[in-house]
């Protein structure tokens, strides 16, 4: 067997999230493995750095696997392309170490949630973005997310319902700017809890929006309580950027 490393992209509006699951044969993860165990005729099981939800669009998502094959890297990654859907495309494919693991030794990712600020539509990127028609503050949003910044417990800032692990996480950089009727909210840290980047961009919206001061966030911090924290935003409006290794 041999182990890969691939670099996925795709846009995530019609399908169920990253991961393979029981009840929808519709995931990318699914559709990856079922053209790879065609060309190899053998079960292929993938491994992802991150599980994005239904929705959530990646442009450097890095997944790992082991196949038997005789066939070159560039023909492998061929192959894949020819028979993915057009929303999805492997943009780099190699073999790697044996121990090479896409989700275990990843060491930072990186998130953007796209706003798009404004009552006029944008017809040609609704898809990949989250529509606020009130005007937003983003002075008071960028002085909100350096709150982020370091090590917390984004407990409060997630959907996790059971607590098998630490939700202790580190965030090395966040920036809110605005381009345009578009804002981006853009965050790399050590890794991210079920919706938090999606939780946190929420509760920047409702910074802007006046409805919530930034201190509110570090209260969130001390009490690890959800309800304290924002709404969690759409996954259209999310995309996974970069994942790096050592």
């Amino acid at each position: 067997m041999k182990n890969y490393k691939m670099t996925v992209q795709y846009d995530g509006t019609r399908y169920d999230g990253w991961q393979r699951q029981g009840n929808t044969s519709n995931t990318i993860q699914g559709k990856l493995e079922n053209i790879l165990e065609r060309m190899t005729e053998h079960k292929v099981e993938m491994h992802g750095s991150g599980r994005t939800d239904k929705g959530v669009h990646a442009k450097g998502q890095v997944a790992s696997f082991k196949i038997r094959t005789e066939k070159t890297d560039s023909e492998i990654m061929d192959y894949l392309n020819h028979y993915l859907p057009d929303d999805i495309a492997v943009t780099a494919l190699s073999e790697t170490d044996e121990r090479f693991h896409a989700r275990l030794n990843a060491v930072r990712k990186t998130y953007v949630y796209r706003i798009h600020n404004s009552s006029v539509p944008n017809v040609f990127e609704q898809r990949f973005l989250y529509t606020v028609e009130d005007e937003l503050n983003v002075d008071a949003m960028k002085t909100a997310a350096k709150l982020f910044l370091g090590e917390h417990d984004f407990l409060g800032f997630s959907s996790v319902k059971k607590l098998k692990k630490s939700t202790k996480r580190t965030i090395y950089s966040v920036g809110v700017e605005r381009f345009g009727d578009d804002i981006v909210f853009a965050v790399t840290g050590n890794g991210f809890l079920y919706n938090m980047v999606r939780i946190m961009a929420g509760t920047l919206v409702e910074i802007g929006k006046g409805e919530r001061i930034p201190e509110s966030i570090t209260e969130v911090f001390d009490t690890k309580n959800r309800e304290l924290a924002g709404i969690t935003l759409p996954g259209k409006g999310l995309t996974l950027l970069s994942v790096e290794y050592e």
